[in-house]
């Protein structure tokens, strides 16, 4: 059973969040804050094992909140509640830098607040596993060169909970780069990427026009923008591939699009390229998986009864796109065991 303590000063909020987590027989509502303040003489009192917070809250707000727990030996895991806009970026990075353990983004219009519900006790649930986790550590800092194997991860609604169990099982000593692109609205993947970097095995990093991909190094695809692999030559003399950020149009609906990663890294990396589609919904990633077979490479999908939403990897079932269906905790072995197979030369 997940005590939770919910933190926000909108009274529609609180009723909101309630009801959805209070559907959940494992979850199980401890109390209500409606201030920083209040919510600080309830973490003590009622000792709830994770909160949902608030950003914006009168007399202490979310942030002023991480900084007082900061202070406390055992704290709640934090669940941030960050609005869509570009402020709420900022915030949501500084909540993550100051010890959040992960942020989910409320709807603009209120009519759509309870269609969250689902998302909501997923992240909920997910947190309190993470509870024998070392989610603190720090990534080792091992020798990186250039890459010349590559492995391509797509997720969308449902995704990031799937990330962290992937990231934190994959190889540090994996020879190859790592591309991970997830839908987001901009501004939200760079607090993701520092949230991802606590729980994996290698460095994450949000991207940036020009970078190269390296082993040992974790590139989250930047918001707004379509993250494209080009070639280039590394310093082992073999074919690599930097990051070029596209400003083209959306490609079904988003930005970046997990397509156009995939098939520009197919054309640059070919047999040596390993895409994996993790939950999702829509069409997006279908066709890139397709184009990774088409060059020789790997595609493998994660299994339905793990994911939120299966909608991406449909897609790539039915553009005969896939070589395996794999449980969530299976795809980091099978990741590095088909990496460690290839020959390490590109196209």
């Amino acid at each position: 059973m997940v005590k939770v303590l919910i933190v926000d000063d909108s009274v529609f909020m609180r009723t909101v969040i309630r009801d959805i987590l209070a559907n959940d027989s494992a979850i199980e509502i401890v109390g209500t804050a409606s201030d920083g303040l209040d919510a600080l003489d309830k973490i003590q009192s009622l000792s709830p094992d994770l909160i949902t917070l608030d950003i914006e809250m009168p007399k202490m707000n979310g942030l002023e909140v991480l900084k007082e727990l900061q202070k406390i030996k055992k704290s709640p895991k934090i669940l941030m509640l960050s609005s869509l806009t570009s402020k709420g970026a900022e915030q949501t990075y500084e909540a993550i830098r100051l010890g959040a353990d992960d942020f989910m983004l409320k709807p603009k219009d209120l009519p759509h607040i309870r269609e969250i519900g689902e998302e909501l006790i997923a992240k909920v649930k997910h947190l309190s596993a993470l509870s024998s986790w070392n989610i603190s550590r720090t990534p080792p800092l091992l020798p990186a060169g250039s890459a010349d194997r590559v492995v391509l991860v797509g997720s969308s609604a449902g995704g990031p909970q799937q990330v962290d169990v992937l990231l934190s099982m994959l190889s540090p000593d994996l020879p190859a780069g790592v591309i991970i692109t997830q839908h987001m609205p901009v501004g939200f993947t760079a607090p993701l990427a520092e949230r991802f970097n606590r729980i994996a095995t290698m460095p994450v990093k949000e991207t940036q026009n020009g970078d190269l991909l390296e082993t040992g190094k974790i590139l989250l695809s930047k918001a707004g923008v379509h993250t494209i692999v080009s070639g280039v030559m590394g310093e082992n003399g073999r074919t690599s591939g930097r990051i070029v950020h596209s400003a083209s149009p959306p490609v079904h609906g988003v930005r970046p699009a997990i397509d156009k990663t995939f098939e520009s890294a197919a054309n640059v990396y070919g047999k040596n390229a390993v895409s994996v589609i993790l939950s999702g919904m829509g069409n997006d990633a279908g066709e890139g998986a397709h184009a990774i077979k088409q060059a020789g490479g790997v595609s493998l999908i994660c299994d339905e009864q793990d994911c939120l939403v299966y909608g991406m990897a449909r897609s790539a079932i039915r553009n005969h796109a896939v070589d395996q269906i794999l449980p969530l905790n299976k795809i980091a072995e099978e990741i590095e065991r088909v990496v460690i197979r290839m020959e390490g030369t590109c196209v």
